[in-house]
C-alpha cells in the first residue's frame, strides 16, 4: 500500500503530511514530514528529499513492525529501493524526533538495506538510535552534522563514503564490521566511542580525518585480531603515548589486534569537518 506520498510540485515548501506505512514509486518530499512507525521505501522506488525539510519522527506506537536486530525500536526509515538527501550550506535536511528535548534512541534511524547510491549532503541528525545504518548497500555521506544520537553511522558489509562531515557528542561516532568504507576529512570529537569496529574490517581507509576528545577515540571489539591502519589522522597530539591511551586494543587484551597510527598528522586537515554550520 502507498501511504501519504508526498510531491513537491503538491505542497507548499513549509505544509506537514504524515506518513506511516509502505511507499513506492518515485517520491519527493518538503515542508515538514512527519513520521509515525517504521516506513518502508520499497525496492525500486526513489524517495527524493529537497533542501530545507524536517523529517521528524514520532512515537511509534502499534507501527513498530520491526525493532529486532538489524532494526531499532521506535519509529524509522527502511530504505529498500534507494533516498536522495540533500540539502543546502544555507538549507540543511534535519531528520529528528518529535520532542526536540528528547534524548538520544528517541527513534530508529535511517535504515538503508541491500541499497545502491543511496546519498546523504547537507543532513543533520538527531535523537537517532543509529541514525544511517547501512546493510550491503553503498551510501555517500558528505557535508553533514551527526549529534546526539546513540550512533551515528553504522554499517556492516557496505561501499560506504563518510566525507568532510562533523560527528559530535554521540554515543558512538562510526561502528562497523566487514565493509569497505573510505572515511576521510570528518571531525569525530566529543563521542563516547569515536569509532567501534566490531568484526573483521577489510577493504577500508581511514585517513586525514581529525580524531580527538572522545572518551575512547577507537575501540576494538572480540573479533578484531588483526591490526587496524589508521595513518594520516590527526589525534590532537603528537605524543604516542596519549594517542594510545585513547585506544581500547590488543595493548589490553592480548586477543585483539592493535590501531596502527603513524605516520600521522601533525595538524587537522584544513578541509576537514563541514564548511557549513560550525
Amino acid at each position: 500500500m502507498l501511504a501519504f506520498v508526498l510531491s513537491g510540485c503538491a505542497m507548499s515548501r513549509h505544509a506537514q503530511r504524515h506518513v506511516s506505512g509502505d511507499l513506492s514509486g518515485a517520491i519527493v518530499w518538503s515542508g515538514i514530514v512527519n513520521i509515525h512507525g517504521d516506513v518502508v521505501l520499497a525496492e525500486g522506488s526513489q524517495l527524493t528529499i529537497l533542501p530545507g525539510t524536517e523529517v521528524v519522527f514520532h512515537p511509534a506506537k502499534d507501527n513498530d513492525r520491526f525493532s529486532e536486530h538489524p532494526y531499532f525500536l521506535g519509529s524509522e526509515l527502511i530504505v529498500l529501493g534507494k533516498v536522495i538527501a540533500e540539502g543546502e550550506a544555507q538549507n540543511p535536511i534535519v531528520f529528528r524526533y518529535v520532542d526536540e528535548s528528547a534524548p538520544p534512541g528517541s527513534w530508529g534511524g535511517v535504515n538503508i538495506v541491500e541499497s545502491f547510491d543511496s546519498s546523504f549532503a547537507y543532513t543533520i541528525f538527531r535523537q537517532a538510535d543509529s541514525a544511517v545504518h547501512s546493510q550491503d548497500s553503498r551510501v555517500y555521506i558528505e557535508q553533514s552534522l551527526f549529534e546526539s544520537n546513540l550512533v551515528a553511522i553504522r554499517f556492516h558489509t557496505s561501499q560506504i563514503l563518510i566525507e568532510n562531515n562533523l560527528i559530535r557528542n554521540n554515543g558512538t561516532g562510526i561502528r562497523f564490521h566487514f565493509g569497505q568504507p573510505v572515511i576521510c576529512k570528518n571531525d569525530i570529537t566529543g563521542n563516547g566511542k569515536g569509532f567501534f569496529i566490531t568484526s573483521h574490517p577489510r577493504n577500508y581507509l581511514i585517513e586525514n580525518n581529525s580524531i580527538l576528545a572522545n572518551e575512547r577515540n577507537v575501540v576494538l571489539g572480540e573479533e578484531v585480531p588483526e591490526d587496524v591502519s589508521m595513518f594520516r589522522n590527526y589525534w590532537g597530539t603528537v605524543d604516542a603515548d596519549v594517542i594510545q591511551s585513547g585506544f581500547f586494543d590488543g595493548q589490553f587484551e592480548s586477543y585483539l589486534g592493535k590501531v596502527k597510527f603513524s605516520p600521522l598528522r601533525t595538524e587537522a586537515d584544513p578541509a576537514s569537518g563541514i564548511n557549513w554550520n560550525r
